[in-house]
């Protein structure tokens, strides 16, 4: 059985508990190298995801000069995705780097630029298409079942929910907040479920609002207002060529009683669809609204509780793993993910010059 030989460059949370433990399921895997600018946490993760000749780096060009590594995981703060990406495939390899592809659209075009020009792959990780209800309303999407869509929500939203470890924080490191973070798998969700990738206009706020209060009931603890140099909340208005309509909605903290993340809400000339009581559909059939419930659940049978591996992480890995070994298209396209880039930089821009942007192309 060939095996792929994978390095992972970014040793932090994201590769802890979702790329190494869904590559390590995989037996056409094995994870050789590791790098982090902090030693200590690169050893850890060989420890427990390598194996005894496990390679550890604190400098990932050291990395990426071992020839025999195939696949490179990138899973660094997003300022650093773009010149990584690049460097990895232009020595050879093929890259999945973690959402979103950058912190700009330039950036993130270089990482198109240089796949294309080696012919290695490049996915970015947008697991939540993995999703057992995205998956199914993908089909439905792809039938036709919902018309023509032109009206639709992304939504992010998080009552109070910062992230207070890392760089989640740091204008600099990642470039933005909750818009580029969760932001940014809604956003991808929808325009993968619309299958429209041709933005006209985007309009965008921001907004800081909430980074300065204390005894913020906050799930992952106070955050320290010092440190918060990003939006808590960020809102898009997008139009497409073909004049389907986009509200993008992100918070990681907004007064809001019933918070939504990962979702969204599709409204087509045949029927809609939305996420926000396990996915619905509604439609009109013998002159009666509708409204239809997949079932999801597998109960009902006696020491069954379902598949294991349905889990979107490791299911995104598979899709990755298979597409390098037999040559086919990667889970998330390149070209793709560059357009929520470029859609989300957008809005950032309109949100600090007031204006709207258009694109021309």
């Amino acid at each position: 059985m060939q095996k792929l030989r994978v390095g992972v460059i970014g040793c932090g949370g994201i590769a802890n508990s979702k790329h190494m433990p869904a590559l390590e399921k995989i037996p056409q895997v094995e994870i050789v190298a590791f790098c982090d600018v902090i030693e200590e946490r690169a050893v850890k993760s060989a420890k427990r995801f390598g194996g005894p000749d496990a390679a550890v780096y604190t400098d990932y060009k050291d990395l990426l000069r071992d020839e025999s590594i195939d696949v490179v995981h990138v899973c660094t703060p997003n300022r650093s995705h773009s010149f990584i990406t690049v460097d990895a495939l232009e020595s050879g390899k093929h890259v999945m780097c973690e959402k979103p592809m950058a912190k700009t659209y330039a950036e993130a075009k270089q990482m198109l630029d240089a796949a294309e020009r080696t012919g290695k792959k490049l996915t970015i990780g947008y697991q939540t298409r993995w999703r057992e209800d995205c998956r199914y309303l993908k089909k439905v999407c792809t039938d036709g079942e919902l018309g023509d869509i032109y009206y639709a929500r992304a939504i992010a939203l998080r009552r109070r929910a910062v992230p207070t470890w890392g760089v989640f924080l740091n204008a600099y490191e990642q470039g933005g907040g909750p818009l580029i973070d969760i932001g940014t798998h809604a956003l991808d969700l929808t325009l993968w479920l619309m299958n429209n990738y041709k933005p006209k206009m985007v309009v965008g706020t921001k907004f800081r609002k909430l980074a300065d209060q204390k005894q913020t009931a906050n799930a992952w603890g106070d955050w320290d207002p010092n440190e918060f140099t990003v939006e808590d909340a960020a809102f898009g208005f997008v139009v497409m060529e073909n004049g389907a309509t986009i509200s993008l909605e992100s918070s990681w903290a907004l007064n809001i009683a019933e918070p939504h993340e990962a979702m969204c809400l599709l409204a087509g000339d045949k029927a809609g669809a939305d996420m926000f009581d396990g996915l619905r559909l509604n439609y009109v059939k013998n002159g009666r609204q509708v409204i239809e419930k997949p079932d999801f659940s597998v109960g009902g049978v006696a020491y069954f509780d379902g598949d294991a591996s349905d889990d979107p992480s490791e299911l995104e890995a598979r899709a990755w793993i298979n597409a390098v070994l037999h040559d086919t298209e990667p889970p998330t396209k390149a070209s793709e993910a560059l357009v929520v880039t470029r859609i989300l930089e957008a809005i950032y821009t309109s949100a600090e010059t007031g204006k709207p942007v258009y694109f021309d192309d």
